[in-house]
């Protein structure tokens, strides 16, 4: 019988910690699922690592190997391989809960709907606590966007999506860039789709050093055509309000002057807030300068 989910994970040279992720899957109470690898370009030993687990041959695993291209560009990649009906990200520094499979196939199973992209769970810190806050009890259901902005929840959350929908509206890969934010695709299913939402925990989250605000600064300076059509999109979003879009529009002047666009002001969709964000987005963009070198 085909297997419901697929669990994959993007991993770049974390061979140190891939491990943990592997030994959960070990551990889980039910083996109704595959595992995906996608190599986003290592050059330390995790192929040879993977390798070893598919020949131990005791959980199902696909590796695909790719030059490096970010963490989006891996996704694409799953998305394109993966066949099952849904699938969940577990990053490579990250492990799942053990009974994890179970708990998403079992509510897949009592609530799947044509009405949902999937549906939203919980993600735990080491010590077992519960990240940020949990989704309000009342709550079944919800968009995407409005979990952070209505509803007010706090806190990394883990999403399990429909394959077939979430292999939509692919991330753009811009050449010399190696980020585009992940919930753009989020956003577009949000258009047509909402998220189911249960307060069970499938994964637990390590937060590295190396995941430091210096490291995010950085990002921005590294990858600003990347930023700014993230921005441009959250821009479009019709659930965003005056002040969403104006913060919105102060990044997008910020990552167009890192990356030397004249021409962002004819291609911003909000035209006037980006005229009234330009002081503040220079000054961000200065700031940005300065807290990356």
């Amino acid at each position: 019988m085909k297997k419901m989910l697929t669990v994959f994970t993007p991993a770049y040279n974390r061979a140190y910690t891939l491990h943990r992720c592997y030994e959960s899957l070990l551990r889980q109470t039910s083996k109704e699922f595959v595992w995906v690898v996608i190599d986003d370009g290592s050059t330390d030993n995790t192929k040879a690592l993977v390798q070893s687990w598919i020949d131990e041959n005791r959980i199902e695993i696909r590796y695909y190997y790719q030059e490096n291209i970010g963490m989006h560009g891996a996704h694409n990649k799953a998305y394109e391989v993966i066949d099952t009906e849904l699938n969940v990200c577990i990053d490579s520094d990250d492990y799942m809960t053990d009974n994890a499979v179970e708990i998403i196939n079992e509510y897949w199973r009592e609530n799947k709907s044509k009405e949902l992209a999937g549906f939203g769970a919980l993600n735990l810190f080491e010590n077992r606590e519960v990240i940020g806050t949990k989704f309000p009890e009342v709550l079944k259901s919800s968009k995407y966007f409005d979990i952070y902005k209505l509803h007010k929840v706090k806190g990394d959350k883990k999403f399990i999506y429909r394959t077939e929908l979430i292999k939509q509206n692919p991330y753009p890969v811009f050449e010399g860039e190696k980020y585009v934010g992940l919930d753009y695709k989020y956003m577009k299913l949000d258009e047509h789709y909402s998220l189911g939402l249960i307060n069970e925990a499938v994964c637990i989250v390590e937060y590295l050093q190396d995941g430091s605000s210096l490291n995010m600064f950085r990002q921005y300076k590294n990858n600003p055509k990347g930023f700014a059509f993230y921005r441009v999109q959250n821009m479009k979003n019709p659930k965003g309000d005056l002040k969403y879009r104006f913060k919105e529009s102060i990044h997008y002047v910020a990552s167009s002057l890192i990356s030397k666009n004249r021409k962002f002001l004819k291609e911003t969709p909000c035209k006037t807030l980006c005229i009234l964000a330009l002081p503040f987005g220079y000054c961000l963009y200065r700031y940005i300068l300065k807290k990356a070198k």
